[in-house]
């Protein structure tokens, strides 16, 4: 049995930054009544009010959700009837100048520009930038056909990794790439949430769907977790299903 049970977000429990579905908020709260949950990814906390803790039923126990945006570079809990943050490491604004050169400079070099753009590109989210290929409002269809197999990012991931030594930079969501500071990806988050919850490493399981070398999943098999490459939100739920029946 396992005490935690840690989730990727886009791709695992929902569509690329859409909203939990109702079958999903309820899975959730199955899950909640036999273990903990955590969900490490990506976004900034405004993306994982939206996705994630708006979308629970009311009868979720909250108190066992641990909410990890940004890679696990910021922690919210809930107590006392709303969601706090715990901690949050941010890059300062030098740091933040050398990340966006680095991304204008690697896009050139590298030629990956699509024809249409929806909103912006890169989004500062403090303690991560985040590049997002087709803009942070393209739609899931364009974003599901730009990128299936990841090939395209590998390409800019590995020039961005010569113009930027020293960080991390990682694959993650539909269209997205996601740099942080060095050391911390999804195995960094996992052993913060180790330390602020009380669980060991051992007793945590991580689902996501980009478990797989260079995929931003990946870390959490590397620190030695048990793990679960799903397809897609929808076999998320059957995994859902059987560890809620072996662990009651």
């Amino acid at each position: 049995m396992k005490e935690l049970i840690a989730f990727d977000l886009d791709g695992t429990l929902a569509e690329s930054k859409q909203p939990l579905g109702e079958e999903m908020g309820e899975a959730i709260a199955r899950l909640l009544t036999v273990a903990h949950v955590a969900v490490i990814s990506g976004g900034d906390w405004p993306q994982f009010d939206k996705q994630v803790a708006s979308r629970l039923p009311a009868h979720a126990d909250r108190t066992r959700l641990w909410l990890m945006p940004t890679t696990g570079t910021k922690l919210y809990t809930h107590r006392d009837g709303a969601w706090s943050p715990v901690y949050a490491e941010l890059f300062d604004e030098a740091q933040k100048q050398q990340i966006f050169a680095a991304f204008d400079a690697s896009l050139e070099a590298t030629g990956f520009v699509p024809e249409e753009v929806w909103g912006e590109r890169i989004e500062d989210r403090g303690s991560q930038i985040t590049f997002s290929a087709l803009g942070q409002q393209a739609p899931i269809h364009a974003k599901e056909v730009w990128d299936p197999d990841f090939a395209k990012r590998r390409v800019i991931q590995a020039d961005l990794r010569q113009r930027l030594p020293g960080l991390s930079i990682n694959m993650g969501g539909a269209t997205s790439i996601d740099i942080t500071r060095e050391g911390v990806d999804k195995a960094y988050g996992l052993k913060k949430l180790r330390d602020a919850s009380g669980i060991a490493l051992e007793a945590m399981m991580f689902i996501g769907d980009a478990i797989f070398p260079g995929g931003n999943d990946y870390p959490a098999k590397e620190l030695g977790l048990d793990t679960v490459r799903v397809r897609d939100p929808q076999e998320t739920l059957s995994v859902i299903d059987a560890i809620v029946a072996c662990q009651k």
